[in-house]
């Protein structure tokens, strides 16, 4: 899921116990990440990073990720056992390792993470391979013309089109926050698709699929734009940068 957004049906109903559990995590300040993932489990049992009620959009969580899941737990495979795959509408299909991956060119840039729901985090540094020096060593068919993506969680999928994907400021990323992309944040390999909502930026990536069209993903199914441009009332514009 979006790193952004709760999986949860409208109208669902909140107990009691779960209202207060979180007016009380809002007492203790600004809280996020880990930090809040503990407190909920504390309230509401092991959650993972998964948050069923909707409710922390309620609380300060100041400019910090906050960290969602559409599946809850999430197994994390070894350095050893990554791999990324791409397929689909391509002359020259790869299974990449994390070693293949850091030996491709990297790119940093520094750019905003905003959530569709209004919180952002400032100023990120992404670390990465451009998408499109991937999508160029696979050799897109004249049929290519959107790029599918798929998450080890076994769940979400996201796409774009095949020009959106070869922007330069699109990363397969590799780091953020100037270390490894954490399991928390989608790692080992992340998308970071910086002029996007952060839905776009799929989490946990093991599948890039080349497409005759564009494939709506898991958010776009339940309601989300196709194009999830941030808007230039949010300080951003969908104009390529870096």
């Amino acid at each position: 899921m979006p790193s952004d957004r709760p999986d949860r049906p409208e109208g669902a109903p909140v107990g009691r116990r779960v209202v207060l559990g979180l007016l009380g995590l809002g007492a203790l300040g600004i809280v996020g990440g880990s930090t809040l993932q503990n407190g909920l489990s504390a309230v509401l049992g092991p959650l993972e990073t998964r948050d069923p009620t909707g409710l922390l959009g309620l609380l300060p969580a100041g400019e910090t990720f906050r960290f969602y899941s559409v599946t809850g737990a999430v197994d994390a495979p070894t350095d050893r056992a990554y791999r990324l795959t791409v397929s689909g509408l391509v002359g020259h299909p790869a299974r990449h390792t994390l070693d293949d991956l850091r030996a491709m060119p990297q790119t940093r840039l520094v750019r905003d993470f905003q959530c569709v729901t209004g919180w952002r985090v400032r100023a990120v540094p992404w670390v990465g391979v451009q998408l499109g020096h991937l999508l160029d060593l696979a050799g897109p068919t004249r049929r290519a013309t959107a790029v599918r993506f798929t998450s080890f969680d076994g769940s979400y999928t996201e796409s774009l089109t095949l020009e959106q994907a070869r922007r330069p400021d699109v990363l397969v990323a590799l780091r953020m926050l100037d270390g490894p992309v954490s399991h928390d944040h989608g790692g080992p390999v992340r998308l970071y698709v910086a002029p996007m909502y952060g839905y776009k930026s799929i989490k946990w990536m093991s599948g890039i699929e080349l497409t005759e069209d564009v494939r709506p993903g898991y958010w776009e199914n339940r309601g989300y734009s196709v194009d999830a441009w941030v808007g230039s009332s949010n300080g951003r514009t969908d104009e390529p940068v870096g």
